[in-house]
């Protein structure tokens, strides 16, 4: 039989009524927990490799800890830790020394003060940006019209290199600030160390690319049609 393609973005059923929220929930017919059992009990298997458990145990902990007035019941729980003290803790929770710290050169400064506040938890960092190797666009076949310094020489964002480069070192944990859509990608893709991301990129918003969605029913609605 085949079965529709999950949706979980598009679900309508109230949040605490829903399948994956509660053993006897409801589901619609495009709905993963319903459909694909089979992936949880794969899921099961690789909780038996020790690293992942942990891992997943620690991630899910730091989770909770995130809140605050638990014990009076879930609606009122709070929100209790900025992101940046969360990724700390969990990387102490991981009992990790070295980590690496691989940011956007428009992220500079930001980048500075998070490797100090990394340094003052006693912390070792490998930082890297963007732009290390200082190789040429034409390197990847980008035209000068397409460079962003049209008729000058223009380093290439280079993620791949930053991911080798924390691999040579051997992080343990990397984070990653503002790197380009796709960059990104990259960079995880080769990254052999876990990660997390603590910044991204938007340069029209601030770095808050939710702005869009919070406005999608007025300033963004053109987004209601193909862009």
């Amino acid at each position: 039989m085949t079965v529709e393609m999950p949706g979980c973005g598009k679900c309508p059923i109230k949040v605490g009524d829903r399948l994956c929220q509660t053993e006897d929930g409801k589901s619609p017919a495009f709905c993963p927990t319903e459909n694909y059992p089979q992936i949880v009990q794969k899921v099961l298997e690789e909780f038996k490799k020790p690293d992942i458990l942990e891992f997943a145990k620690q991630a899910s902990i730091q989770e909770g800890e995130g809140y605050t007035d638990k014990e009076l019941g879930y609606a009122q729980t709070k929100p209790l830790k900025p992101r940046l003290v969360e990724i700390i803790e969990f990387a102490k929770k991981m009992k990790y020394k070295k980590l690496g710290l691989v940011f956007c050169m428009g992220l500079r400064s930001e980048a500075k003060v998070v490797e100090q506040v990394l340094a003052t938890n006693r912390f070792e960092v490998v930082s890297a940006v963007c732009k290390y190797g200082r190789e040429p666009k034409e390197t990847i076949d980008v035209r000068d019209d397409q460079k962003i310094k049209v008729g000058s020489f223009e380093s290439m964002c280079n993620p791949i290199g930053q991911a080798f480069l924390m691999n040579e070192e051997n992080t343990e944990f990397n984070i990653m600030m503002g790197l380009c859509v796709g960059h990104d990608s990259l960079f995880l893709k080769y990254s052999e160390a876990p990660c997390t991301v603590f910044a991204v990129k938007d340069r029209l918003l601030g770095h808050n690319p939710l702005a869009v969605v919070y406005n999608y029913d007025s300033y963004y609605r053109s987004l209601k049609v193909e862009v």
